[in-house]
């Protein structure tokens, strides 16, 4: 069982940055990736970026390249997402989650049924 808390959303105006960050508890010692997922409404739940907890490597989604970060702080207990260069729209609700079955690769795991655990949401506004 894993527990997760997103933070950190808010509003922001276009160009600004922003940090989420998503505090695990639980059996955290299962986790093999986490990552962040956005919602909009009206579309479906998609991937933004991942990391791999036994190496740290990453992924992301085309839309944030180059503009998001997703990182975890030393204790590996929570994972932040550093948004930057923020556009209207990323305008969603961010959602962490967390794996806790095997991976070989972060990139294997980018849709929202291959994670097990998720936090509530937070919500990111973004104005022009």
């Amino acid at each position: 069982q894993v527990q997760l808390v997103e933070s950190g959303g808010g509003l922001m105006q276009a160009g600004n940055s922003l940090r989420l960050s998503c505090a695990a508890s639980g059996r955290t010692f299962g986790i093999y990736a986490m990552g962040w997922f956005r919602q909009a409404p009206g579309k479906e739940r998609e991937f933004v970026a991942g990391i791999k907890w036994s190496d740290s490597s990453t992924n992301y989604a085309n839309s944030v390249k180059g503009r998001f970060t997703i990182t975890r702080d030393n204790t590996e207990n929570t994972v932040h997402l550093q948004m930057a260069s923020l556009k209207p729209e990323d305008t969603a609700v961010y959602y962490c989650a967390a794996r806790t079955e095997y991976i070989y690769s972060i990139m294997e795991v980018t849709t929202a049924s291959q994670y097990d655990y998720w936090g509530q949401g937070t919500q990111v506004t973004v104005s022009s």
